[in-house]
């Protein structure tokens, strides 16, 4: 045989001996029966977006409640202080078990960001310096601002969010604000 022929003659008798071994080979596995099925939590960019905000708010809220007993001199104050972190710290711990269960990440993006309602750390710094009344004017107002903020947030994830936790959790933090803003809004000008 010339080298022009033994080429494709080559070719056919590997061919033929692959489809042999195939043939004769043991069928492939079959992939594994799944396991029973369980409903993952479907979370969609409004549900993520605003158990993120919800959770850098809720924390960077703490600071300031954390002030009033020194720096206030209305026991009202102080009392409003404990129920609202009282309230700040229940929320938080179901915003931190949906972040979670929506595998976000643990970098929050929208920590110190600064937005309507979010307290600063300029914001705690001025409330620091402040005592008595002075104090409870700033921190009347920012609080105010927060649970304004949140009852809008709240409000958006329970028109456009999907999760049915996320949006619950929504509904109640709506319930919780509107029970607080009267307590903040006749000495807020």
């Amino acid at each position: 045989m010339s080298p022009r022929t033994l080429a494709p003659a080559l070719a056919l008798l590997m061919a033929a001996g692959l489809c042999a071994c195939a043939r004769d080979a043991p069928p492939a596995p079959s992939p594994p029966a799944p396991a029973a099925a369980t409903a993952a939590p479907a979370f969609g960019g409004t549900d993520r977006a605003w158990i993120e905000i919800n959770v850098a708010m809720n924390e960077e809220l703490a600071p300031l409640l954390a002030l009033a007993p020194a720096q206030s001199r209305d026991q009202a104050i102080k009392e409003l202080a404990a129920q609202v972190d009282t309230v700040r710290l229940r929320e938080l711990e179901d915003l931190r078990g949906l972040h979670d269960a929506a595998g976000l990440p643990a970098e929050n993006p929208h920590k110190g960001m600064p937005m309507p309602g979010m307290v600063t750390p300029d914001i705690v710094r001025e409330a620091a310096a402040a005592e008595g009344p002075a104090f409870d004017l700033i921190f009347r107002r920012q609080v105010k601002a927060h649970l304004d903020q949140g009852v809008k947030l709240a409000r958006s994830e329970s028109t456009a969010g999907v999760e049915p936790r996320t949006k619950a959790l929504a509904e109640r933090m709506i319930t919780d604000r509107e029970t607080f803003l009267p307590k903040f809004t006749p000495a807020v000008k």
